[in-house]
This record gives C-alpha cells, structure tokens and sequence, in this order.
C-alpha cells in the first residue's frame, strides 16, 4: 500500500505538464529531435585537438569564435521574429544552421570546417530566443516556468542518448556527426512549421497585460535602459555561464587526462548521466521550487556549480564524476526553468524575442570568456588548476543573484508603501 501511494504522488507530478497548449508540446518534440542529433558542439573541443591536431589554446580560440557568431544570430533572430513573426523565423534559421553543419562533410580543411561550423553558430543562435518568445507568448506569467521546464526536459531527453550516439561516430564515422546534426534539425523545421500557428502578439489588445509586459514606443535599446535590474541581472549571469561552459570545455580535456583513450567515451557517459539525471530530476524539482523566486533559484544554482565543478579539483575515479555531475546537473536544472521566467515576466511583449535575444548575450559571452581565457589558463598551469578558480566564480554569481533579490524586495516594499501613502493622502 505505501509503495502504491509513493507511485501515485510521483504520477502526480507529471500533472505538472497537463492541459499546456498544443504549441508547448509540438515545441517540446522539437527540441527532442533537434537534441538527439545535436552531435557536433559536445565532441567540438576533442574533434579540434584529436582529429585535427589544434594545441588548447588553438582550440578554445577556435570554439570562442564558434561561440561568439551566435551573438549576432540572436540579435538577428529577436528582431526578425518580432517583426514578420515567430514561425517563419524558426523556419529560416533551424534550417540554416542545420545546412551549413552538412556541407562540413564536404571538406576536410580546418578553416572551412570552423567557418562553416561559426555559420551555423550564427543561426542557431537565433533559434533560441524565437522558442522563448513562443513560450512567453502563449503562456501567463504563473505558467512559465513550467513551460521553460518542458522545453528544457525535451532538451535532455534528446541528450540522453545523443552523446551516447555521437561517441560511437566519433571514434569510427566522423562525417555521420555532420549529417545527423543537420538532418534532426530539418526534421524540427518540419514539426514547427505544420504544427504550431502564429503567436506573435497584438500590442492593440493588451488591456490585460501585467504592467511589466505592457508594449512600449522605442528600441529595444530604450526598453532594456527602462530595466536596469535586467542589465545587472545579465552581467551576474556571465559568471554563471563562464563556470557552466566548462562542462562542454575543460571536462572533456581533464577526462581525457585522467582517462587517457577512454576520455571520450567517459565524457559521453558523463554527459548523458547529465540529461538523465534533467530527465528523472525536472519534473520534481518544478514542483519544489514553483513558488520560489527565480532569483533564488538561480542563486542557488551558483551554490551547486561551485560543489559540482569545485570537487573534481579532487577525484580521479568514474563515480565521484558522477556524483559531481549529478550535483552540477541539479544546479542547471535550477537555472535555466528560471532564467526565461524572470526575463519573460520583465519583458514588453513587443520586445519579447529581441529582449531574448539580448539576454541570451549573457550566455554567449560567458561561455566565449569561458573557453577563450581558460584555454590560456590551462596552457601556462594545467588543466587541475580550473576548477578551483570555478568554484570561487560560482559562489560570486550566486551572492551577486542574491543580492539582488534582496534589492528587487525592498525596492517593491518601497513603491508599495509610496503608493499606500498617495492613496492615503
């Protein structure tokens, strides 16, 4: 009888997911297909310095420029998608990115394979804050974080067999991880185009608007100056992203050390450990933190990149990687349901792809510093010298976040009570 009741609260946390609109679930197959053949990005570092002969600081240099094109795609995709709408801008950029990653198989020369690979970076790019706009649209502010958890959950599911798969290839079929990239992508074109309708907002019918998401005159420039608390939260986040990059840059390289031939294949373990443990973790965690701020959340995310990474400064063996990843992996979780959250409930709605778009900024300059200068780093001290710098740069980004929230608190109270006193008077 317990084990039966213990089952129908653990079903009941799926009811989480019930009664979205049909667009959140269209965009949750997407991004399982588009996921699972996402073979190119986690193997990029080990493809650069194995197959292609680059020393580290070459190949984080070359993954910073990767990197680093997805900035302009995202801008460009934010302002696209606000303008002629969310559909046909997924269309045009999932498809390019995934065209450009297949004409790598026609070429072995290095610059052409990292300028082909930067193209695609740029249209991917501008995928991201085109789905967040879709779930922002089509879902109230109370229900966003269980949006943004579904997408995220659809991320994993594909990632949970999708390094598995990319490992086997890259040891025997190269070529295949250009081709399977590309192909899932125009397969999640397919899936969104025949299944979801326009959501772009009509700024003539927003009367029932939060005031925080009412339309505003101007540029995207001007609105974001309106929130500086967006601006600040961004920077914070820098620090999050640079310490959470590491996972797909210094980790690949230190397993390959401590594992020697096997690095590969520990890393694609390590990593679909990583979406199962989103898989299994997701679900329960939304429900935990439902009501917290997502200022906390993040927070608290900090807290957990800086135990996760931090100890691997110490372990030399599989299952204490697992363990640190499974504790970083919690911290992700964290994140990213409550980034999109805390963006989307301070967005105007006419902004809402561009403000995306501009936050994802965050994201790709932190991950751009994060293999850049680590990569200098670890040439002049070693890859065992990173991660205890990551643990004090994590536990920064959560104090900044906290602080934060604290700020946002009080500075509530104040136009509250400012508010109370006029009515008084």
């Amino acid at each position: 009888m317990e084990m039966l009741m213990k089952g129908l609260i653990k079903l009941r946390y799926f009811d989480t997911y019930k009664g979205l609109p049909k667009s959140i679930y269209i965009l949750f197959l997407a991004q399982v297909t588009n996921r699972f053949g996402d073979f190119v990005l986690p193997f990029l570092t080990l493809f650069l310095v194995k197959k292609m002969g680059f020393d580290y600081k070459s190949a984080g240099f070359a993954v910073m420029l990767i990197t680093l094109s997805s900035i302009p795609g995202s801008i460009a995709g934010g302002k696209i998608a606000d303008h002629i709408g969310r559909r046909k801008s997924y269309a045009i950029f999932q498809f390019s990115a995934g065209f450009f990653l297949l004409l790598c198989v026609f070429t072995k020369s290095p610059k052409i394979v990292i300028t082909l690979v930067c193209i695609s970076s740029f249209f991917n790019g501008g995928v991201r804050p085109i789905m967040s706009a879709i779930i922002a649209d089509v879902l109230p502010a109370e229900k966003r974080q269980i949006g943004f958890s579904i997408s995220y959950l659809g991320i994993n599911l594909g990632a949970a067999l999708g390094p598995l798969v990319a490992g086997f290839l890259f040891s025997h079929y190269i070529p295949l991880i250009f081709i399977g990239d590309a192909v899932t992508s125009f397969v999640a074109v397919i899936l969104v185009v025949l299944n979801i309708k326009e959501t772009l907002p009509d700024c003539n019918n927003d009367e029932h608007i939060r005031n925080e998401e009412k339309c505003e005159a101007g540029n995207v420039f001007t609105a974001l100056i309106k929130r500086p608390k967006i601006i600040i939260f961004l920077i914070i986040n820098i620090f999050l992203s640079f310490t959470y990059t590491q996972n797909v840059f210094s980790l690949p390289i230190m397993l390959d050390n401590v594992f020697g031939g096997s690095g590969a294949r520990n890393y694609g373990i390590l990593i679909s450990c990583n979406a199962i443990t989103v898989l299994v973790m997701t679900i329960f965690i939304t429900n935990k933190i439902r009501n917290w701020n997502p200022l906390s959340a993040i927070a608290m995310s900090g807290i957990l990149y800086a135990i996760g990474f931090g100890m691997i400064t110490f372990i030399h063996s599989m299952p204490l990687y697992i363990i640190s990843t499974l504790i970083w992996t919690i911290g992700e979780i964290m994140n990213v349901t409550n980034f999109g959250v805390y963006v989307s409930n301070n967005t105007p709605q006419n902004f809402r792809a561009r403000f995306n778009a501009i936050t994802s900024l965050s994201f790709a300059i932190g991950g751009a510093l994060g293999t850049s200068l680590m990569g200098k780093y670890m040439d002049g001290l070693g890859v065992n010298a990173v991660w205890p710098l990551v643990f004090f740069l994590s536990l920064f980004g959560a104090l900044g976040m906290y602080v934060l929230k604290i700020k946002s608190e009080t500075n509530i109270e104040e136009r509250v009570e400012c508010v109370e006193a006029y009515e008084d008077v």
